[in-house]
């Protein structure tokens, strides 16, 4: 899908074109979603420039996400999305800067592409040029990312309260606890990969001298460049933190597990002597002492109680029970 936006007296505005008809030149903004083979051939014709194929946005070399040909500035950046799921992805989306217009091109719809748009179709602002249109595209992932990670760090400190409460059952069953602490470690992980995407991608973007950016579009990149350092200290905090928690929720259940166990062996020491003593006598043989005593089974049944009360008494003193 081609979506065409062009400066409008309150933002951006998105206009309907015919599919053979010539691209506005004084559209600001080409984005490409999903875009077909015509589509991407309609964008290349008009701006005189290559989309990266979708293979081509997934190379992980710097000299293939982030470069310079015939005046364009061609940056791919990995991002995350499905962030409101048990299954967040990483997609790549390459950002074109060619001449007054900004070209992207991408195979999923993330949160803050659908929120920018609102946004820039009520705000003239980000319309000004491509150039600040980008930086304010990049600043609305940015922001989003922090979404996440804030969310991340209220439900650590939930986790946390809950693995450390003193009115906790015990034993108790982690297996909630460790599922969510794996969930949000895997989110608090893409997000720093799409951090360190967009560090890189903002530097190449500051340090290209081709790019005819304004002066508030590089006010703008700066401010959001130090964003992204602050949530990539963040992000690492958060990593450290549930980390933490996931080694101590496994201590825990170690803890309970040997606690269990210790109880298995009281018990076995304890009914062993007098396992030893109803085998004793339980034996087939006639000059079994007392074994034809009237008081006899009273007798090894008193001695049995006996020689398992010894133990409790002394685990007890010992303070292992």
């Amino acid at each position: 899908m081609l979506r065409v936006f062009v400066p409008g007296p309150n933002g951006l505005l998105p206009i309907e074109l015919a599919a053979e008809a010539p691209l506005p030149e004084h559209a600001l903004w080409f984005d490409l979603l999903d875009p077909t083979p015509a589509e991407e051939q309609r964008i290349e014709r008009a701006l005189g420039i290559d989309v990266p194929t979708r293979d081509e946005m997934r190379e992980i070399e710097s000299s293939n996400r982030l470069y310079e040909e015939k005046g364009a500035l061609y940056m791919t950046a990995t991002v995350v999305t499905r962030l409101d799921t048990d299954v967040a992805i990483n997609t790549q989306v390459t950002f074109i800067l060619v001449g007054p217009h900004l070209v992207t091109n991408r195979y999923a719809d993330p949160v803050p592409f659908r929120r920018f748009v609102s946004f820039a179709q009520s705000h003239t602002s980000v319309g000004t040029s491509a150039g600040v249109l980008l930086v304010a595209l990049l600043e609305a992932f940015v922001n989003r990312i922090a979404d996440v990670l804030e969310q991340i760090g209220t439900d650590a400190e939930a986790i946390s309260a809950h693995v450390f409460a003193p009115e906790r059952a015990k034993p108790h069953d982690f297996r909630a606890e460790l599922e969510q602490i794996g969930q949000e470690g895997e989110l608090v992980s893409k997000g720093r990969e799409s951090l360190v995407s967009l560090s890189r991608l903002l530097a190449f973007l500051d340090q290209s001298g081709s790019a005819s950016l304004s002066e508030e579009a590089h006010a703008n990149l700066h401010s959001v460049s130090r964003d992204v350092m602050a949530l990539s200290d963040h992000a690492t905090f958060l990593g450290d933190k549930l980390q933490f928690l996931l080694d101590a929720t496994l201590g825990l259940v170690t803890i309970d597990q040997n606690n269990i166990l210790k109880i298995f062996s009281v018990v076995t020491v304890v009914l062993l002597p007098s396992s030893v003593i109803s085998g004793f006598y339980g034996m087939n043989f006639a000059n079994v002492p007392s074994l034809h005593e009237p008081w006899g089974v009273w007798a090894a049944l008193t001695l049995m109680v006996v020689s398992a009360v010894i133990p409790l008494v002394y685990f007890k003193r010992k303070g292992w029970l």
